[in-house]
């Protein structure tokens, strides 16, 4: 008599992350440059706002009300380093090693507002600044990046891959990320001013406290402990949802409240 195997999946919601994620990676070559940290400095000198300062602006607004989704569901760098977990699983240093992308976030932005003052603020709206076809790939000629998009890319990529691999779980979204303190600011001003938003909520009393949020957590938060205190919040939560999605006593769940 034959025996048919059945194989675990994921809980949904985590296959759709995991795909989204996937998608997100895939598209990159494409979508480098509207993430770019050296094209915002380039058209800060010229006064214009290009595409990489769009979308900053824009990952600043949404973390208003969804804080870090962006990070655990579509970011590339995210992803990247999420498919090299299997290789180094250990948790990531939090503490200190969350400062560092303070250090090179805070000159950054200090750069780009001295360079935009000296060339009489902003002037006018491109897009597609030196991204003439739309999509990083295709970016060739005279108003293209200095530098070739691949070696960028592949700067990028070996960047977040490596530190996830020798420092552990997203080990580039602690350290190094230039995105992220944009979303960080916007949750620290929503927690100030306590609007509804999506949060992880918790249940202290129907905890067990078996520990598998802990292990789950890609970000190497102490999700027990923020557990059994009743309190969610943390700047570096990337509103994954796999606590909710580990906890067979349903201790945590989503909800789109004030807080």
């Amino acid at each position: 008599m034959s025996r048919t195997l059945k194989i675990k999946q994921l809980p949904v919601r985590q296959r759709v992350r995991l795909g989204l994620l996937y998608l997100s990676f895939l598209l990159f070559p494409a979508t480098l440059y509207y993430f770019s940290p050296i094209l915002i400095i380039k058209s800060g000198m010229e006064g214009v706002v290009n595409g990489s300062l769009i979308a900053f602006a824009l990952m600043f607004l949404s973390s208003l009300f969804v804080g870090r989704l962006w990070c655990g569901w579509a970011c590339p760098g995210g992803a990247l380093q999420d498919f090299a977990a299997p290789i180094n699983n250990q948790p990531t240093p939090g503490g200190k090693f969350n400062w560092f992308k303070w250090f090179i976030w805070t000159p950054w932005i200090a750069l780009i507002a001295v360079l935009v003052i000296q060339a009489g603020g902003y002037q006018r709206i491109e897009p597609l600044y030196e991204i003439e076809h739309g999509v990083t790939f295709l970016t060739t000629g005279a108003n293209s990046a200095e530098a070739p998009w691949f070696i960028a890319y592949y700067i990028v990529i070996t960047l977040f891959a490596g530190l996830a691999v020798f420092f552990g779980r997203r080990a580039g979204c602690h350290t190094i990320c230039w995105m992220a303190p944009f979303m960080i600011l916007g949750r620290k001003l929503r927690n100030v001013w306590k609007w509804p938003s999506l949060r992880l909520v918790a249940a202290p009393q129907q905890c067990v406290d078996c520990q598998v949020c802990g292990r789950d957590c890609p970000m190497s938060l102490n999700v027990p402990a923020m557990v059994q205190r009743g309190d969610m919040e943390d700047s570096e939560c990337v509103l994954c949802g796999k606590c909710v999605d580990s906890c067979a006593k349903h201790a945590i769940r989503y909800s789109f409240s004030k807080g």
